[in-house]
């Protein structure tokens, strides 16, 4: 058959489907995945896991790269200002994107500064005190004996600014109370601090409690999640204490604002794919918590609102 100039120029729109499934996007160098914590925090085996439980959906290599400092933000900014290519991610969701940026200024926007690809977990934060030799039981006498002396009930934190200060600062507005903030550089300086009794509260994810409970040293006496924990049913909500508090510590992935749809289609699918395999399934029962999904948009939406929440009950004070 003699070819025409229509036959030329209609020659693209009948390429056979293996011809056009190969441009479809894919990585196609090693891809970065930023943490903006230190190796072997909560943080890094998250993203560490995943990784194992991903990597054979993927055609490159998938590197963990810390970058811990400022609560987070160091990394973020990082993030933000890589190019929107799809070859580096940011495991984000805690106090990077939802508590620092209600403190204070920093160099990136963490709702229009980022995309959102994936939600992977959400942790319950427990509101706990000394167990063996501790001076309170329930949540309302503490909130009684705050009320009673203002500024004389501690509580501590992983750092100002950070997720575990800010639920102290939202329990105040929602309690009428007053705290004695205590700051230390991390969660486990902070939770030391409590079993000494050098602080009366402090704030801990579920994943921290372990045996602490079992054997009584903590006490939860509240959880921040809009319902109880199924690892520990017998801890109350705010909610059902009557203060409207809720507050979940978020891990996922999100990369820097301006990637096409078709790099989130393609990472959000591999790595939903890598939740449904036993390497993170056999994590997620050993962490106790139930199932933290949600797609990109889902995923940002939560983030703002508690990063409002936060920024709202600042303003209040």
């Amino acid at each position: 058959m003699r070819l025409t100039r229509r036959h030329l120029l209609a020659a693209p729109l009948i390429l056979p489907v293996s011809a056009r499934a190969q441009t479809a996007w894919q990585p196609t160098r090693p891809m970065q995945l930023i943490v903006g914590f230190a190796p072997g925090g909560g943080t890094d085996i998250i993203a560490r896991t995943i990784v194992e439980a991903v990597t054979p959906n993927f055609p490159v290599p998938l590197v963990v790269v810390n970058r811990p400092g400022a609560g987070g933000a160091i990394a973020a900014e990082q993030v933000a200002r890589t190019a929107p290519d799809g070859h580096t991610l940011l495991m984000a969701g805690g106090s990077e994107s939802t508590s620092l940026p209600a403190h204070r200024d920093l160099p990136y926007d963490p709702k229009r500064g980022f995309t959102a690809v994936i939600r992977l977990t959400k942790n319950a934060h427990f509101i706990c005190t000394r167990g063996r030799g501790g001076k309170y039981t329930t949540l309302a006498q503490v909130i009684e004996a705050a009320k009673a002396n203002r500024g004389g009930i501690t509580h501590g934190s992983s750092g100002v600014g950070t997720l575990s200060h800010s639920i102290f600062i939202m329990f105040e507005r929602a309690t009428g109370t007053e705290l004695l903030h205590v700051p230390y550089t991390g969660g486990g300086p902070q939770q030391q601090a409590l079993l000494a009794g050098q602080i009366d509260l402090a704030v801990q994810a579920s994943d921290e409690l372990g045996g602490l409970v079992a054997s009584g040293d903590m006490l939860p006496l509240a959880v921040t999640t809009a319902e109880r924990h199924p690892a520990y049913p017998n801890v109350p909500t705010m909610r059902e204490l009557g203060s409207d508090l809720v507050a979940e510590n978020m891990k996922g992935w999100v990369g820097p604002a301006g990637m096409t749809e078709e790099m989130t289609g393609y990472l959000h699918d591999r790595f939903r794919q890598g939740m449904a395999t036993p390497t993170w399934r056999r994590f997620m029962e050993r962490a106790g918590d139930p199932d933290g999904y949600a797609n990109g948009p889902t995923f940002q939406r939560d983030m703002d609102t508690l990063l409002d929440a936060i920024r709202g009950a600042l303003r209040r004070g």
